[in-house]
């Protein structure tokens, strides 16, 4: 049997020959990841410095703008490292890095859309008592809870797989993905598993449901309310309801591919399905966020106005 010490590196498989062509992926890629670095911290600096948007709304916003950052830089610069090379490795205690900051990425996403779904709640059914009860004590209390109950749960997941003893190297994907390690494992994994059911629940499902209900709350108050309050509701909630289906389906893509086998579906396509909360996500949200929302659009053609002058 090996165990993890013995286990200096692992290969991801799922890269193909491109030939001459890698050129071409990794412009794209390229291009890609510089537009999501470009977007986010466009918009997280337009609330850290105008005033008008210290809001609970845009605060949230921000924090989800960072976690994008944060989540795309965990992937990108080994997406890009990877399609220059011929041989697809990668350390051991990277692979491990990489995994905490997937996970760590997700669970702070789907707790930061709940946090938003609560927001918009708040605002839509309690609009006269929406500022005491969305301080900003409140709102900087839900953004920190959300990081760190994320970094709380990856180091439960990072303890449990690292010590598994394993079997092989290989992870049949362009990045590390702690279950991909954990089915390499000889050890017993009745308590990963189990971590993992749990970790589910609570990072996914928890999230979903919540922000359901929270749903079920502003349609009830819709249908009885003006047209004032419906045209409210529609505005600020279409864009975040957009964040939260897209992610749902990345997620929804990224286990599909993990848990089942896809062989008779080509290979560019698998890559695309399994990454695709991790790349489209962190592009998606700036844009929705930034074409819907009427104060960072008007600042966006402020900003770009001004400097065309």
């Amino acid at each position: 049997m090996k165990n993890y010490s013995q286990v200096s590196y692992f290969n991801l498989t799922a890269y193909f020959d491109t030939g001459t062509l890698k050129y071409m992926y990794f412009i794209l890629v390229l291009s890609l990841y510089l537009s999501v670095i470009a977007v986010n911290v466009l918009l997280i600096v337009l609330i850290c410095v105008n005033r008008s948007l210290h809001e609970p709304m845009y605060l949230f916003l921000c924090s989800l703008f960072v976690n994008e950052l944060y989540g795309s830089t965990g992937l990108f610069p080994l997406l890009l490292f990877q399609i220059l090379k011929d041989i697809h490795t990668i350390s051991a205690s990277f692979c491990f890095l990489q995994i905490a900051c997937g996970y760590c990425y997700a669970t702070v996403e789907c707790s930061t859309l709940a946090v938003m779904s609560y927001d918009r709640y708040l605002a839509i059914c309690y609009p006269l008592h929406y500022n005491t009860r969305m301080t900003s004590h409140k709102v900087f209390l839900l953004v920190a809870l959300s990081w760190l109950y994320s970094f709380i749960t990856m180091i439960i997941l990072i303890s449990l797989s690292a010590p598994l003893q394993l079997c092989g190297n290989i992870i049949h994907k362009v990045y590390c993905h702690n279950y991909s390690i954990v089915k390499l494992a000889c050890s017993d994994t009745t308590v990963n598993n189990i971590y993992g059911l749990i970790l589910t629940v609570l990072v996914i499902l928890d999230p979903l449901f919540f922000i359901l209900y929270s749903y079920m709350r502003i349609l009830k108050v819709c249908f009885s309310g003006s047209k004032q309050t419906r045209h409210k509701a529609v505005s600020t909630c279409t864009p975040h309801l957009a964040s939260v289906i897209n992610f749902a389906f990345g997620c929804f893509f990224e286990v599909v591919q993990s848990r089942f086998n896809l062989d008779n579906v080509p290979n560019m396509l698998r890559i695309f399905l399994s990454t695709y909360w991790l790349t489209c996500q962190p592009l998606f949200n700036p844009l929705m966020y930034g074409l819907n929302m009427s104060k960072i659009r008007i600042m966006c053609k402020n900003l770009f106005s001004f400097r065309i002058r």
